[in-house]
């Protein structure tokens, strides 16, 4: 029988590793108390925004939106393919089952700026790299969603049609398909809202969209137009918001339509899948040669080993860890944070006009793309790793409110009842009436959290906020691709091994609850 460790010495050992990893990235809260005005003046100089650049901004924004509806609808559909090939108990060679496994958690690895200045590599500036980069990084991540979910349906209807003489693709969509298609559809469109910040910040590296418009504005302090830049953003990803909670709740059942509102629902998505894909501009492939596409080649497959043997602060051990420390503070900050403007947001336990003041404030933090953060904390600090914590503090604090609030909204709300008739109050009974029963999803919550602020945690380096990804970008600018293949491999070991952990840990707490 395994052997648990005690609970107290578990939260000793990651109290020292947190302590750790927050004086290894430079953190200091007095600095930023001290330069706090800095802040404040940025705020002020946003709002109120300058409204006649909302000309300039709209027609980059429909890019932004073109990019991330087209990349989303390709990549997620064509992740059920490659998921019925990587699922275990579906039929097909052991060997291709694994290489495309092994192929899925290799661009899982890589956040989607990163793919999409690769992409630009090999098809040009422009808003089509930008789509190309968020279809590979949905495909990825919706491939390994779905082919989870298929090993954990059940098998017995698919067996019985495949015994009658069905193929194995009828199978599937009579079977198996029905099952997962409400999961599917869920992540699916929680990825189209994530990629709506993500295809933000693409223009950053050429790859269309608003994102060089925004680092142009505010290198320039034109803060003023940042703050219209932002304002349009909050209201697209709150429209994109709204339409994926209304299609999750319909997937879900909890809200019911009328046949001619689901045609006409069907009608307006595919109306705009067709408009965002049929209006994409066509790649540029000028600048592509068949010489530098088999530099890129070589380089990848020759890395600088190199560089895993320096031990200085640019050595890739040092940057790797440091990547790591910046990740791994800023999602605990952001959980602190996060816990109680989740119950603030949630009109379970506030009054509605309360709730509503707190969810759209989250709203507002999470609509802003972490790299714009970034650029911000920048201003603040000065550049360093406490610039690449606060930014992954403060976007942490966004998207765990709204995996916290929707856990709350599931609440069994009884015992926090009787306690209440207890004459308890209100914080001893969240204490020991709520929190109970949401520690699952809290858990399950940050290990993912963290899982996404290791790969931001890896571009940051881009606006001088620490880790690997400063390194990263100059050697792709500069065409050294063995330093790029050293680092992309050394980036992906990182990677794998955080997502060990993270199950490992899943695995025990799941035991441990189940032996409770």
């Amino acid at each position: 029988m395994r052997r648990h460790i005690p609970r107290p010495l578990a939260v000793a050992a990651f109290g020292v590793l947190f302590l750790g990893a927050a004086w290894f990235t430079g953190c200091d809260l007095t600095l930023l108390w001290s330069r706090r005005s800095h802040l404040t003046d940025i705020a002020r100089e946003m709002f109120p925004p300058e409204w006649s650049f909302a000309g300039k901004v709209l027609p980059l924004l429909w890019i932004t939106v073109q990019m991330s509806v087209t990349g989303t609808v390709l990549g997620a559909v064509l992740s059920v393919p490659a998921a019925m090939v990587c699922a275990a108990p579906l039929p097909g060679p052991r060997a291709i089952k694994k290489l495309l496994r092994f192929c899925i958690q290799v661009l899982r690895s890589f956040p989607a700026l990163i793919l999409a200045l690769l992409a630009t590599f090999f098809l040009g500036i422009g808003a089509f790299a930008g789509t190309a980069a968020i279809t590979v990084y949905t495909f990825a991540i919706m491939t390994h969603l779905t082919y989870e979910d298929m090993e954990n349906a059940p098998l017995g209807p698919y067996t019985a049609l495949r015994a009658m003489g069905a193929t194995s693709v009828r199978a599937f969509s009579r079977s198996i398909f029905p099952e997962i298609a409400p999961s599917y559809l869920t992540n699916a469109l929680y990825l189209l809202e994530g990629n709506v910040r993500h295809s933000a910040i693409l223009g950053y590296v050429g790859a269309g969209g608003i994102g060089l418009l925004i680092n142009e504005k505010v290198s320039w302090r034109e803060y003023g137009k940042v703050g219209m830049i932002l304002l349009l953003l909050f209201v697209t990803v709150y429209l994109m918001e709204t339409l994926s909670t209304l299609l999750t709740r319909l997937v879900q059942q909890e809200v019911t339509l009328g046949r001619a509102g689901r045609w006409a629902l069907a009608g307006a998505a595919g109306g705009l899948f067709l408009l965002c894909t049929l209006t994409l501009p066509p790649p540029d492939l000028s600048r592509t040669s068949l010489r530098m596409v088999r530099a890129l080649l070589t380089g990848i497959l020759h890395p600088d080993w190199g560089l895993f043997f320096q031990t200085d602060s640019s050595g890739l051990a040092y940057l790797l860890l440091e990547t790591a420390a910046i990740a791994l503070v800023g999602t605990c900050v952001g959980v602190v944070l996060a816990i109680p403007l989740a119950f603030l947001g949630s009109g379970r336990f506030f009054p509605a006009p309360v709730a509503w003041l707190f969810r759209t404030l989250v709203a507002a933090i999470r609509s802003v793309p972490f790299l714009i953060y970034g650029l911000i904390f920048i201003r603040v600090c000065g550049p360093g790793s406490f610039t690449g914590v606060l930014t992954l503090a403060v976007c942490s604090v966004g998207l765990l409110c709204k995996r916290f609030s929707e856990a709350i909204d599931a609440l069994d709300l009884r015992p926090c009842l009787a306690l209440e008739a207890m004459g308890v109050t209100r914080l001893p009974r969240i204490r020991h009436g709520v929190l109970p029963q949401l520690s699952p999803q809290l858990f399950s919550a940050t290990l993912y959290r963290f899982d996404v602020n290791i790969r931001e945690a890896s571009v940051l380096g881009l606006a001088g906020a620490g880790g690997i990804g400063a390194p990263l970008i100059f050697a792709m600018n500069q065409y050294a691709w063995s330093d790029v293949s050293a680092i992309f491999l050394g980036f992906v070991l990182l990677v794998w091994g955080i997502d060990v952990g993270s199950a490992r840990l899943r695995h025990r707490r799941s035991t441990a609850a189940a032996s409770e």
